[in-house]
């Protein structure tokens, strides 16, 4: 086969919809097992150890950044590393992991509503109803299918928590915008993991990182680096070639079978029930993504 054909593109591109779908899975069972702190920084570690060897072989060196784009990354490692991960693991420590991968899979729709407020970028009627789908559709996986239970009981902890993932990637995307001017992807991400386990790491030490090293399991070292080197370098790398090949708005539309995936995973690995409310919901949050980020 061809390995810069659209068919091999587009297997690359499922198999890491497929990779991160995981993720949520992988986190479920390691947030069980250690503090998210803890949890956190391994696998950014790994990841950064992971991204550094490959964007430098990539690019003939180890890339730098100017103080100027320091800051930049440093917001980038804070949001979408440091706080993501947090709410990612200590969320899952409440959440099924299939009820968190469709929480989460509203982030597209925050993210161009905010880009509309922000960036005056165009928002018509389409797009404004594929918002209202979305939320409301994260409304039914909140509630179980009565959204009027929000309303008497509120959100639960670890739903909460996951909508902090939402907030945290959101900031990060957003932040992207500028610092992408400057860098290219491969070498933001890095340097966002990079950033980002600096910030993890003290928090981490004090709060049990030696201990859970010590009494990890190879389990646990095995969801480390699937989450680590597998769905963060690794899957960074695949998603970007897929960018480069059929552009970022075809790619993008893969994202959507992220909670597809997770929702399988879970079910077969976790034993997790596939309820009735779960899949409506999902449904219309990816409807409402998909009808959303239309060209």
């Amino acid at each position: 086969m061809n390995r810069n054909s659209t068919p091999f593109v587009f297997f690359l591109l499922v198999l890491t919809m497929a990779l991160w779908g995981g993720t949520w899975v992988a986190g479920r069972v390691l947030a069980t097992h250690m503090a998210p702190l803890s949890a956190s920084f391994l696998r950014f570690f790994s990841a950064s150890v992971f991204l550094v060897l490959f964007v430098s072989h990539g690019q003939g060196g180890f890339p730098k950044i100017s103080w100027r784009l320091a800051p930049h990354a440093a917001f980038l490692g804070a949001t979408g590393v440091f706080m993501y991960s947090w709410f990612f693991f200590k969320g899952l420590q409440y959440s099924t992991a299939g009820r968190a991968a469709l929480i989460v899979a509203c982030i597209p729709v925050c993210i161009s509503g905010l880009s509309a407020l922000l960036y005056k970028e165009r928002f018509g009627p389409v797009r404004i109803f594929g918002t209202l789908l979305s939320l409301c559709g994260v409304a039914v996986v909140l509630s179980n299918g009565n959204p009027m239970t929000l309303l008497r009981q509120g959100v639960s902890t670890g739903d909460l928590l996951i909508l902090g993932c939402v907030a945290a990637w959101t900031a990060y995307s957003l932040g992207g915008r500028s610092a992408m001017k400057h860098l290219s992807p491969p070498v933001a991400v890095m340097w966002s993991c990079l950033f980002g386990s600096a910030f993890l790491f003290f928090p981490a030490l004090h709060t049990g990182l030696a201990e859970d090293i010590a009494r990890a399991s190879l389990t646990d070292w095995g969801c480390i680096l699937y989450l680590g080197v597998l769905a963060t370098g690794l899957s960074y790398a695949w998603y970007y070639k897929g960018i480069q090949a059929i552009g970022p708005s075809r790619a993008g539309i893969f994202i959507n079978l992220v909670p597809i995936f997770a929702l399988l995973f879970a079910s077969l690995m976790l034993g997790e029930a596939l309820e009735l409310s779960l899949l409506l919901g999902g449904c219309m949050v990816i409807a409402g993504v998909v009808l959303t980020n239309r060209t």
